[in-house]
């Protein structure tokens, strides 16, 4: 282990112990070896902690650490994680308390991050196999052919942050911004900053984790007609009107670390936003902002220049 790079793994979780003991079983059967565990605990009133305190003393990859977090929620939660100066590691993986990774998940994702230049900030991630409470497979997740980019995700999260994995300049670089400011999800939030920071993200179309579905989700499986329904209610409800109010305040507090392309982006959606609705659509046009898909692009378009946007 001394001679492998490090992954810390950084596990948000608040009356997870339904399922977090699989959770944890599938962090140590991964195929790598030298895994470090920090837990943020947001005020479990279940087992949870008992769980996290079973598994410290058996955790045999590397460290294993338990935090009090915030209680401000979950994205406070993970806020609280990638600040932590404390969490140092090669690599980075975000971690919720209620799903099963594949063995080979962090292994995949080392191993292209390893064949980059490790001065970029890379971020990994993937599909996921949506299951039931139970572990039945249900179905997957959408795949996107487009590839990743600023551009699209000023506008869109490709993956869910339970399939995301970080290499040191991506978690360093996202350090830096969300100690700046909050967001509204630290995977939306983390597609953003590495893409606009000139990074490099890989989305692996082989579904890597297993993402349970079950009555206490904070944030569901999103490919389903019930999903869509309440994405069309939120929509119509100003909900993605405040999402990327919320991000474009965090992405403005740290232009610095943006490249040059990426600002002209951030103030050509701006600016699209606050426009009538033709000037909309031609500045949309213009910046190259675009959803996965061309049906998603044309709603994006109509939503702006309603001003739901």
């Amino acid at each position: 282990m001394a001679d492998q790079p490090n992954v810390a793994i950084l596990l948000a979780t608040r009356n997870g112990a339904a399922f977090l003991d699989e959770q944890l079983q599938s962090l140590a059967d991964q195929t790598w070896p030298a895994i470090d565990v920090w837990a943020s605990d947001d005020g479990s009133s279940d087992a949870t902690l008992d769980i996290l305190t079973a598994w410290s003393k058996k955790w045999s990859k590397g460290v294993f650490r338990i935090s009090e977090g915030p209680q401000k929620g979950f994205a406070e939660n993970f806020r609280t994680l990638i600040c932590n100066g404390k969490i140092e590691a090669d690599y980075f993986a975000f971690c919720d308390q209620d799903d099963i990774w594949e063995d080979r998940k962090l292994k995949l994702a080392i191993e292209w991050m390893a064949a980059q230049d490790a001065g970029l900030p890379l971020l990994f991630c993937s599909r996921t196999l949506t299951v039931s409470s139970t572990g039945e497979p249900i179905g997957h997740s959408p795949l996107f052919r487009r590839q990743p980019s600023f551009r699209n995700a000023i506008v869109q999260s490709i993956a869910g942050g339970n399939t995301m994995v970080l290499n040191k300049a991506a978690r360093d670089c996202l350090a830096v911004a969300s100690g700046r400011t909050g967001f509204v999800s630290h995977d939306w939030w983390a597609y953003m900053v590495v893409t606009g920071a000139g990074g490099v993200t890989r989305y692996c179309d082989t579904p890597l984790v297993h993402y349970r579905q079950h009555g206490a989700n904070v944030v569901g499986a999103n490919n389903s007609w019930r999903a869509r329904r309440a994405r069309m209610k939120a929509l119509f409800h100003g909900q993605f009107a405040r999402w990327n109010d919320a991000n474009m305040r965090g992405l403005e507090m740290n232009r610095d670390l943006l490249t040059k392309d990426a600002i002209s982006v951030l103030e050509a959606f701006a600016d699209a936003r606050s426009a009538g609705a033709v000037a909309s659509m031609k500045m949309l046009r213009a910046s190259g902002v675009q959803r996965q898909t061309a049906g998603g692009t044309a709603l994006l378009w109509a939503a702006v220049a309603l001003g739901l946007m």
